[in-house]
């Protein structure tokens, strides 16, 4: 299977401003390719993830990748896909902003394979010296204002309320800019982006060929959806980020978990490296029984691994477990504490759980999870009352300082998935 038919098995060929040629082009050797990330802010995101895994694919294909971020085009700003004008950032917040984007791209593309080993670029080094009369002259004259009106990014923003400005509207001629410099200098030929950069991209391939006479391709992949057709990455918590301060593995695996169902073998395509023949058999056990939820782990798994390692990925997993009931022996404070930061919590005063301690009749009517002392006892006696994820079997039971995990913490549940956390201090 080759590159294109790979992206294409995907679902991951939007457009491409010359197919053929492509394909016959990377047929014969090794392709140097970059797809750019503007930090707008100190972390990408989850949407960010299949312009990253797309240089990954490349990659793996024995092509090389550049990965480019993007210290100048942040500081104007990329009106595609925005219905209003983006902040302008200050130099320091960029520098910040790159170093921290770079981290996070050398997660997934390897930079130290001997034979095609990923690079990452930042266009603020070769534009910081570029003259505003210089750049007029260079790249300027190559475009005309009615091509640019023409470009959907613009042309959408422009029917707004808001309009665009001349800073965002000169956007396109600097991510040109920075194909025509990657073509002159690495050979770069290839060009991916989300659909949305489009006109970006062809406005760069024009430029090549207009200053140097080669021959340079765009292909976009399509904009990923959630099964309503909006906006993928983003929960009632906001956007989900790859940088594990900002959102946490487990949380980061939670979303994946939690895909609806109809778009799981999509995503398993999209966001995993799993190959064909792996993902085939997870397809055909979904399309027979969502509800067993293999398909959903094995994609929270796989790609929890991509972006925070296996070790990340199986503490996230146990994490999970915990809340369907797992056992706790053994879970590191930390990891307990990214359980913690999903489950209802209630104080408790240290001194009530002193000596014999409190009866858990009480404990529970304190909790929440039962509305009587007496319905405490039904259902103690009933068997559907946990203490740290273990049954509480008799109803004149204590909670004593010796159930504290950690020193200051009780885990509570009644039935299958109702918890409370009882933080004692």
């Amino acid at each position: 299977m080759t590159i294109i038919e790979e992206l294409k098995w995907r679902e991951l060929l939007a457009d491409c401003t010359d197919l053929e040629g492509l394909s016959s082009r990377l047929a014969t050797g090794p392709t140097t390719l970059y797809c750019g990330f503007d930090p707008t802010g100190d972390s990408l995101h989850v949407g960010n993830l299949v312009g990253q895994l797309t240089l990954r694919r490349f990659q793996l294909h024995g092509h090389r990748p550049l990965a480019l971020a993007g210290g100048a085009t942040g500081m104007i700003g990329d009106p595609s896909g925005k219905s209003a004008e983006r902040n302008l950032l200050s130099r320091e917040q960029l520098d910040q902003n790159v170093a921290s984007i770079k981290s996070q791209l050398a997660r997934i593309l390897d930079f130290d394979c001997a034979v095609n080993p990923a690079r990452l670029v930042d266009n603020a080094t070769w534009t910081a010296g570029l003259g505003y009369l210089d750049f007029l002259r260079e790249v300027g004259k190559y475009f005309s204002v009615n091509m640019m009106v023409a470009k959907d990014s613009v042309r959408s923003r422009m029917e707004g309320d808001a309009g665009i400005s001349y800073t965002e509207f000169s956007y396109m001629l600097l991510q040109a800019h920075d194909f025509y410099h990657l073509r002159k200098t690495l050979e770069c030929e290839l060009q991916v982006g989300g659909s949305d950069q489009w006109g970006n991209i062809t406005a760069g391939t024009d430029l090549i060929r207009k200053k140097l006479a080669a021959t340079a391709w765009g292909l976009t992949f399509p904009l990923i959806t959630k099964a309503d057709g909006t906006k993928f990455g983003k929960t009632e918590a906001g956007a989900v980020w790859l940088d594990p301060r900002k959102t946490s593995p487990y949380r980061f695996y939670q979303f994946f978990v939690n895909t609806e169902d109809a778009m799981v073998p999509s995503y398993l395509r999209k966001f995993t490296l799993l190959s064909p023949a792996e993902i085939a058999p997870l397809e055909a056990a979904h399309a027979a029984n969502p509800g067993a939820r293999e398909a959903h782990k094995a994609l929270a798994r796989e790609v929890t691994t991509i972006v925070h390692g296996r070790s990340a990925s199986d503490d996230a997993v146990r994490a999970s477990e915990i809340m369907f009931g797992g056992g706790l022996d053994g879970i590191t404070e930390s990891l307990f504490s990214d359980v913690a930061g999903e489950i209802p919590t209630k104080p408790l005063e240290r001194d009530r759980l002193s000596g014999a301690g409190l009866a858990l009749t009480e404990v529970l009517l304190h909790s929440g999870l039962s509305p009587s002392k007496g319905q405490a006892r039904k259902d103690i006696e009933g068997g559907g009352i946990y203490v740290n994820n273990v049954r509480a079997a008799d109803a004149s039971r204590q909670v004593s300082a010796a159930d504290l995990l950690f020193g200051r913490y009780v885990l509570l549940r009644k039935g299958k998935r109702s918890y409370v956390l009882l933080s004692v201090a």
